[in-house]
């Protein structure tokens, strides 16, 4: 049963070694941070990552992020210093929105059992519903923690360039995660989303999926577009009385 989630963008600036020793988006960083830590308060049995890949799939969760792809020189990293010590290399690397929140989990020092799942950009909404039901069946207290970003065509400046359509989007998106009422994630537009390069959307429903019609009670920890690009960092409790809503 799905207890908590988390959900956070997969910028690869979240990654200390590929911005330096002076911190991008500091409270970017530290929203995700909080954000998986209000998850992991609910002391799930077991925590489900979920973020977008070329292919849809299941991962070692043990396995490292692989920055090389960003920056040759780097290969298979862990976050800053804090390695969980069953941390090993895998061929390939994990994706980088799967190793991105394997790294948050590791600076929460959340050593519990994990599984990680890749989600394609053409899976179905009810074949990601499905994939979260699935999930949220594998324990009685399960927390998902979703790689999500939104649309990255909200500025001139956004790798998708400027389309108008993203601002609506993105906001309708936010309201239906902000009312906890998630099952409405399942109708966002697969097609406009791709169309807006809104990556999250099979991670969005996958969460629908898992909640499966619960109330969430949410908290938002940050909201903003520094690279034309929807980040969204926000816990969820999808037990009563966790803590007030936004």
């Amino acid at each position: 049963m799905l207890v908590a989630a988390a959900i956070c963008p997969s910028p690869p600036l979240l990654a200390r070694e590929l911005t330096g020793a002076d911190p991008v988006v500091p409270e970017l960083r530290r929203a995700c941070q909080d954000a998986v830590a209000a998850a992991l308060a609910a002391k799930p049995g077991l925590v489900a990552l979920v973020g977008t890949a070329p292919a849809a799939r299941r991962w070692d969760p043990a396995g490292e992020l692989d920055l090389s792809v960003f920056a040759p020189p780097l290969r298979a990293s862990h976050s800053d210093g804090v390695r969980a010590p069953d941390r090993r290399p895998v061929p390939d690397g994990l994706p980088v929105a799967l190793g991105l929140g394997g790294r948050l989990l590791d600076q929460a020092a959340y050593r519990g059992p994990r599984v990680a799942y890749s989600v394609a950009e053409d899976l179905t909404p009810d074949d990601c519903g499905s994939l979260g039901g699935y999930l949220a069946g594998l324990d009685e207290r399960v927390a998902l923690i979703a790689m999500a970003d939104g649309s990255a065509r909200r500025t001139l400046k956004a790798p998708g360039y400027l389309d108008e359509r993203s601002e609506p989007f993105d906001a309708g998106v936010e309201e239906i995660i902000r009312s906890g009422e998630l099952g409405g994630l399942l109708r966002v537009d697969a097609s406009l989303a791709r169309e807006l390069m809104a990556t999250g959307r099979p991670v969005w429903q996958v969460l629908a999926g898992a909640a499966a019609g619960q109330q969430a009670a949410v908290r938002v920890h940050y909201r903003g577009d520094p690279f034309g690009v929807l980040y969204l960092a926000a816990s969820l409790n999808l037990a009563a009385s966790a803590f007030p809503r936004d």
